[in-house]
This record gives structure tokens, sequence and C-alpha cells, in this order.
């Protein structure tokens, strides 16, 4: 890494703060409700760095809890993500002539927020490429992974979480990462598209809803990828 590339490294790590703190927050959530799951401190930590996709891991978990099975809990976080496909097609630039083992470090560190902040930087008329992208990202890992863990570890100090009410951090985190993942009018029709499909499948009782939401995510990123949306 030459010295351009460090500086780039380290203003990417520290322009993301602000964001990644936000992350953290939800991260702690998302920790109480794995420990509500049965996973530990450590099973959090690997799944955090392993998957890294917040939204992807509270629906996963969430479904287990529900007692819908690992397989169906791993397809559904891979349908509710599916959208980092569209976002990493968008910015292929980056990752235009680069080693494999760059592009594959690259695309893992990925997400909405570092994505979002690099763009930014971009119309601001700033430098920002491949190496201010992967700073941003391993801020973000590197907190998200911490208030995980930390909150599983806080949730095995209280006898019974969901006295406290504890029970709807997942819900509140879901919202959470739902508002910060809206762009506006540009993400309307997806979203409405994922809504309706979810909804005709489950309110007549015809799927699991598991299975309705993994088809509304599905449905919603075709859509998405077929539009003249913002990941053009």
């Amino acid at each position: 890494m030459v010295m351009d590339d460090k500086r780039a490294f380290a203003r990417g790590f520290r322009e993301i703060l602000p964001l990644s703190m936000g992350a953290g927050i939800y991260g702690l959530a998302f920790g109480l409700l794995a420990a509500q799951a049965g996973l530990d401190d450590l099973e959090v930590g690997f799944m955090g760095t392993l998957v890294f996709a917040g939204a992807s891991q509270i629906v996963a978990v969430e479904r287990i809890v529900a007692g819908a099975g690992s397989l169906v809990a791993v397809v559904a976080g891979i349908a509710l993500n599916l959208r980092l496909l569209l976002i990493t097609a968008s910015i292929r630039d980056v990752y235009a002539g680069r080693p494999f083992w760059q592009v594959v470090l690259g695309a893992h560190l990925t997400t909405d927020e570092n994505w979002a902040l690099m763009l930014a930087a971009r119309a601001r008329g700033e430098q920002a490429g491949y190496w201010y992208l992967v700073g941003a990202g391993i801020n973000l890992i590197l907190v998200w992974v911490v208030a995980t863990v930390a909150g599983v570890s806080f949730a095995s100090e209280i006898a019974d979480p969901r006295a406290l009410g504890m029970d709807f951090a997942f819900t509140a985190a879901f919202i959470a990462i739902a508002r910060s993942l809206w762009a506006g009018r540009p993400d309307l029709v997806p979203w409405a598209t994922s809504f309706l499909v979810v909804a005709l499948l489950m309110l007549p009782g015809w799927v699991d809803a598991s299975w309705a939401m993994i088809a509304g995510g599905v449905a919603g990123a075709v859509v998405a990828a077929l539009g003249p949306g913002r990941h053009e």
C-alpha cells in the first residue's frame, strides 16, 4: 500500500465514524436477539465477521427464533441482501484491474453506509476510491462485531431480558436499519413490490411467512435491477 493509499484508507476510516456509531447501536440490539436465539459471543463474532450484513443477520436469526429452520434463515438473509449485487455493480470501476483478493475484500466490506459515503465524497469533487471504501468498511466491521458481541454479553447478565422489554430490541433495530436503507423515491417501486408480494402470499395463508419474505426480497431486487434506479 503506497502513501496515497494509506491516506485514503485513513480518511475513509475516519469519515465513516458517525455512521459506524449508529451501526453499533443496532448491533447491540442484534446481540440481544442472538442471545435469545441461543448463540454465544464467539458464534456471533464469527457470524458478524463472515456475513457482515446487519439486516440479513437480523432476519436470519429472527427466523431461527421463530422456528423456521437454518435453511430458511440462510435463504431469507441472502434474499434480503441481494441489493448488494446492485451496489457493487454500480462501483465496478473501483475494483477494475485489482488483484482477486482485493476484489473479494472490497466486495465483502461494501455496505450501504460506506458506498453512500464514497459517492458523496465523489459528488463533492474529492478523490475517493478503493482504499477509501476499504478503510470505511474496516471501521464498520470492527464496530459491528464489537457491538454485537457486547450485546450478547450484556444479555447473558440479565436473567429475563423480556421482562425489561428487550425482546422489542430486534424490532426497533430492524426499523432503524430499514430507515437507513431508504434512499427516497427511487426505492419506492422496489419496496412496494416487496411489500405486495409478501402480503399477497402470506395473508391468504398460501405460504409460510419465511418463504413469503424471501419471495418479496427477490421480487424487490429484480424490480430494482430492471428499473432506472440509483444503482446505475
